[in-house]
């Protein structure tokens, strides 16, 4: 009985341990998941500080983009290099390029106020004495001029002057019409019909659009402006002119450029949100898309097309690329993939951009931080672009020198991309995703050396559109929208092809291109003809002169 009874209770103890054990190992998995849980918030606490840094980077930082470990030695301070790569002898060509740059360099001229001014006129004014202070104070004989003296140099600005120019025609008739079987009256013409949409002058409506879409002023300061001149010219008055017009004799040089940007073999693309108040069925708070192509690097005259879009959506590319055969550079929206014919290039200075979010505050000089090592690696092809820019005078003599110089570093850096495996959600992870996502374009620039680099000519193109909507905010209607994609066309095609701004707005309002123009009319109106360049130059030396 006894035995029974102790052999009951050894049974309930070895229940108990068992149970006890359970219950240990239950306790230590919830344990484990609520470590796992607190390591996945630290580490969610840091991914979001790091996002907090870099917003704070990106709002109060510098935006230059030169890196603060772009400096000669930087390449061979981690290994990871040295197992792909000779570096060091990239390193020694790099210093000996940049001395020998340094030693053909001429120190640069300082800029006189004469070569300020070249090309304004000069009006010279004598400092002259009065009558009585031309007599010697000792013996009163009369001063004797011995020459002239330069004092100082003043510039003048001359406000602009308005006018209005009100045309009569000048009527004649036959005395003997009481003779004739009708009357012979014959009226004076200047053979210029007023074709412009309103009683204006086309330089007054090139002033109103060069105003807003070169100098980003709104057309409600610009009313002040026109009081200032003892003129009432409402806001919707100007819009009306610079749209009607703008459609009527800027859209068919506008759809000229289209046609010949699709003939180019290399071609750049942009975009940027832009808000337009009334477009049908969409909140006023929806985001459009200002779109930006133009032609890439391949020695030819610029061409540069703003386009209009209710959304991102990669349909907008494909339509205006229609029939456009060759590469295309732009940042790494998939939209782009979309079109059919054209072969991507990775833009270097995005992945640059991601790498440099990713450097920890304070690291920027930590070569143990897989982001610092990574720019390292681009840093030095950014180098090696511009040394082989500057020094090759042929496409082809670029693509050899990139497949020579270029093409080890590509490898290193991709055989070092590899190597990474960050912390997941980090701004480290997303930069390697972001380029593990692009690894089928990365090298596509070795193919021509017509290809570009990076995409920053179109960032360049598309940054008036950036800095003119800080002002105006947004477009009414997607009519308004479409017409201001049209304008900044004529206004950078202008810049890009190293014409007057307003001077050439005001030669196509006077020429007033149309539809029924043949595409060599259109050329002889075309920013980089060279005829139209001398006669914008001679507007421009005219102005100035009176």
């Amino acid at each position: 009985m006894a035995d029974s009874s102790k052999d009951l209770q050894l049974r309930e103890l070895k229940d108990m341990i068992t149970d006890l054990k359970q219950m240990i190992k239950t306790l230590q998995a919830t344990v484990d998941a609520a470590n796992k849980r607190e390591e996945a918030l630290i580490q969610e606490r840091d991914n979001l500080k790091d996002e907090i840094a870099l917003l704070r980077k990106k709002l109060f930082g510098s935006s230059s983009e030169k890196s603060p470990v772009d400096f000669p030695g930087q390449l061979n301070l981690f290994n990871e290099a040295e197992m792909e790569q000779d570096l060091a002898a990239i390193e020694a060509e790099k210093l000996s390029d940049s001395l020998a740059e340094s030693a053909t360099k001429k120190r640069k001229a300082r800029t006189t106020d004469a070569d300020r001014f070249k090309g304004i006129p000069i009006t010279r004014r004598y400092l002259d004495l009065s009558d009585e202070e031309k007599v010697c104070p000792l013996c009163n004989t009369p001063l004797k001029k011995i020459g002239e003296e330069f004092v100082r140099r003043e510039l003048v600005f001359i406000p602009a002057k308005l006018r209005v120019i009100e045309f009569y025609s000048i009527n004649y008739a036959c005395p003997n019409n009481s003779e004739h079987a009708l009357p012979v009256i014959r009226k004076g013409k200047d053979g210029k019909p007023h074709m412009l949409y309103g009683m204006v002058s086309a330089n007054t409506v090139a002033w109103v659009m060069y105003q807003k879409f070169c100098n980003s002023m709104p057309y409600f300061r610009q009313e002040k402006d026109w009081k200032q001149y003892g003129v009432s010219i409402t806001r919707a008055t100007m819009a009306n002119w610079v749209i009607r017009n703008s459609q009527a004799f800027f859209l068919p040089m506008y759809e000229y450029f289209h046609r010949k940007l699709l003939e180019r073999k290399f071609a750049m693309a942009d975009e940027t949100p832009l808000q337009v108040l009334q477009e049908p069925g969409r909140r006023a708070q929806t985001k459009s898309y200002m779109w930006l192509f133009r032609s890439g690097e391949d020695g030819e005259a610029p061409v540069i097309i703003f386009k209009y879009s209710e959304t991102r959506a990669g349909d907008t590319a494909v339509e205006f690329l229609q029939g456009f055969r060759g590469y295309l550079m732009c940042d790494g929206y998939s939209g782009y993939n979309k079109v059919p014919d054209a072969k991507r290039t990775a833009c270097w200075a995005h992945i640059r951009r991601y790498l440099t979010d990713a450097i920890p505050k304070g690291k920027e000089l930590d070569y143990s931080q897989p982001s610092v090592q990574g720019i390292m690696y681009i840093n030095q092809l950014f180098h090696m672009e511009e040394v082989i820019k500057a020094k090759q005078t042929s496409f082809d003599a670029i693509k050899k020198a990139r497949l020579e110089k270029e093409k080890p570093i590509v490898e290193g850096f991709l055989s070092w991309l590899d190597k990474q495996n960050p912390v997941r959600g980090s701004r480290m992870d997303k930069a390697v995703t972001y380029i593990q996502n692009r690894r089928s374009y990365l090298a596509t620039y070795f193919e021509d050396g017509r290809c570009s680099f990076s995409n920053n000519l179109s960032e360049n193109a598309i940054r008036p559109f950036t800095v003119g909507r800080k002002n105006w905010l947004f477009c009414d209607t997607p009519n308004g929208a479409q017409v201001s994609a049209i304008v900044y066309t004529m206004v950078e095609m202008a810049k890009a092809n190293g014409v007057n701004v307003y001077h050439y707005l005001t030669y196509l309002l006077e020429h007033q291109p149309n539809d029924k123009m043949s595409d060599e009319e259109l050329e002889a109106l075309a920013p980089w003809n060279e005829s139209v360049k001398a006669e914008i130059a001679q507007r421009a030396d005219d102005a100035n002169q009176q």
